[in-house]
This record gives structure tokens, sequence and C-alpha cells, in this order.
């Protein structure tokens, strides 16, 4: 497989503060808050100084885990595990839940979590000696309290920046040096962002390449009543027949059976559109030109001991992704990859969910 150019980030001379998040070990949520004074990255306009505060806590979730929770001021709130680097929850200013975890999701290391958003690197799936999707989806990420500047951009007011590093026994079978940032932040519209920043640290002059994925899963009313825009027409490779490249039909995705298929040059915007709750989700993502689209159905979900016999009904997995073709640094270099989530309430043209408006809007 060829591979795809790294986006070399520029420097800057400003950088937004991480948040101080206290390092407590009390089972409630420890409030601190941060204001709108850091100054912003050259070329981003004034600094803000609105002494707006939103509060940021940590706290202890299941089975004694570290968790960070991001609340904006209109109520929506997101919340992260140290472990895995991992958004377990998303929730709108009405207090509904977006995304989907499984009510038999073990919180134990070193178990992956099912559900929320894993972190697929540096390898998607088995597509590389590793295990299966890579190791940051467990492993202990650390709160990255001197990140780098971000080129552009006004500062986010609800966010955290996580830190992961190569362990020794991670370099024993992957021996490569990286740095991983990743950026979790909520918009004041309750929008869902997560951004990577994975850099090339060997001192040995190897590049090093990866497959990386936002394993996104989102909660759905019926699986049958769901349908996916922006992918119709694509190629994909289908994991059920062997990666065999076939090319999409028709003018949407709907769900009647197991899928897994990984869609290849796809649109910075998909929408997927949950009929009974008249909720469609947006997708916009930059630097990941794959979306995998996955339901494990019946069968395999009675197969998976996290994962409820029926719970397939209620969820779909749509996820940015770099996989067809991997990225490969020098040292030194730096790739980034950007998905941002929103839910917004669908339009109805003719009984049938109308996607256009969502897709062709900003």
């Amino acid at each position: 497989m060829s591979s795809t150019p790294p986006t070399t980030m520029p420097p800057a001379s400003t950088a937004p503060a991480a948040v101080a998040v206290p390092a407590t070990a009390a089972a409630t949520t420890t409030t601190t808050t941060t204001t709108a004074t850091t100054p912003t990255p050259s070329g981003a306009g004034p600094a803000l100084t609105a002494p707006e505060r939103v509060p940021v806590g940590r706290s202890k979730g299941i089975n004694g885990l570290d968790k960070i929770v991001l609340r904006e001021v209109r109520g929506s709130s997101a919340e992260v595990y140290l472990y895995g680097g991992h958004v377990t929850s998303w929730k709108n200013d009405h207090g509904e839940e977006l995304l989907f975890l499984s009510s038999k999701a073990i919180f134990k290391p070193p178990k992956a979590i099912r559900g929320g958003i894993p972190i697929c690197f540096p390898q998607f799936s088995n597509l590389g000696p590793l295990e299966q999707h890579g190791f940051a989806r467990n492993r202990f990420w650390t709160i990255d309290t001197d990140p780098p500047p971000f080129p552009t951009g006004t500062p986010p007011k609800a966010f955290v920046d996580l830190i992961l590093k190569p362990t020794d026994e991670d370099l024993k079978i992957s021996p490569h040096s990286f740095e991983f940032r990743l950026r979790i932040s909520l918009s004041p519209a309750g929008d869902l962002m997560l951004t990577s920043r994975i850099r090339n640290t060997n001192s040995d002059g190897k590049p090093f390449t990866f497959t990386f994925a936002y394993h996104t899963y989102f909660s759905v009313s019926d699986i049958s009543e769901v349908r996916v825009e922006g992918l119709e027409t694509l190629d994909y490779l289908d994991n059920l027949q062997n990666k065999e490249r076939f090319t999409e039909q028709g003018d949407a995705i709907t769900f009647e059976s197991e899928v897994d298929k990984i869609y290849l040059g796809t649109p910075t915007k998909i929408a997927i559109l949950d009929h009974e709750k008249k909720r469609t989700f947006v997708l916009r993502k930059d630097g990941l030109p794959d979306a995998v689209v996955w339901n494990p159905w019946e069968k395999k979900a009675k197969a998976m001991a996290d994962f409820g016999d029926e719970e397939y009904k209620h969820m779909l997995c749509v996820e940015a992704a770099a996989v067809e073709k991997p990225i490969t640094l020098k040292p030194g270099e730096e790739w980034r990859g950007r998905q941002e989530l929103s839910a917004v309430p669908s339009s109805y043209c003719s009984g049938q969910l109308d996607p256009r408006r969502v897709l062709q809007g900003s």
C-alpha cells in the first residue's frame, strides 16, 4: 500500500494553555475553571478577555478509573476516561446521551471499553502485526499541561489535552518512538471535537508508519430506521468478503444485516439520519480520507462478552479513519487528524428524511 503524505504543522509563537485539572482521588467530581484570557494563536484574531468560566472536573469513574468531565454553559457535556483517552459520553443540552456505551462494557484494564469513541492506533483492525486496533485504546493517557500551539483557530473554552507516549513494553512490540497529543473539546453549541496530533520522535532516523481511526459508536433508536448519507457511489473494502473492493450502489446506506465496510476517498462531511428520533448526526473530518461503517448484527453481538445480545439494534459505528493508505512520518514530522460531531434535528421531505440540507449546509 502507498503512503499518505503527512501534514506538517507549522510552528506558532503563542499557545492556548491546557486545562489545569487537579489530580484528586475523590469519588465526587472536583471542579476547576478556566478563563478565556489566553492569547490566541497567530492569525486567529484578538484575544478573548471575557471572564466567562467553564467547569472542567476530574473524578473517579467506574472501577475507580480516572475520568474528565467537560461541561458547557448551555448544558452539554462529555466524559473522557484517561484509560484509553476514551470518550465514553457525549450529551446534548437536554441531557440526552448521543454515544452508545454497552451495558456490558468492561472498565477493567487491559480490556478496551466497548462503546463511546475508542482510539484505534497505531493499527486499525488486524491490518498489521499488533493486537486488534492497536494499543492506544488500552493504555493510560496523562494530562498534557503544556501542549504545543495549534497553528490556527481560537482555543475552545471546555477542553482537555491528553498525551500518550510508548512504554518500554510498547517499544518491544512496535519499535517506534512517538508523541500522540489528543485534544477533546466541546463547543458552546455542544459539538464534540477530537483533534489528534502524532509526531515521530524516533532518534534513529527511521520513519514511522501507522493506520488510525476514531471508532465512534453512535446511539440510535433502531438500526432499521437509520440511513447514512454521503458515501453513495464510493468504493469500499468489504471486511466480510476478505476485503474485496466494491462500489456502493443506491442513494443511501441502510441496514438489514451485519455490515463491516471501509469506504475510500470519502467526503469531509457524512450524515447519519435517525428516522425515529428525527435526529441527524453530522460527522466532519480532516486528514482522515476513509470512513468505516460497522454493525455486528445479531450473531456476532451474541458472541461478544462485553456486548448485549440485542444492543446491535441501538448502535452504529461510523468511523473517520486513515486505513487504505497508511500515514508515514519522517523523524520530527507531525500528522493531524480531526473529527467534529454535531447532532441536529432532521428535516423531512415526502415522509423521508432529507439529509441534503445538512450535507450542503455549513
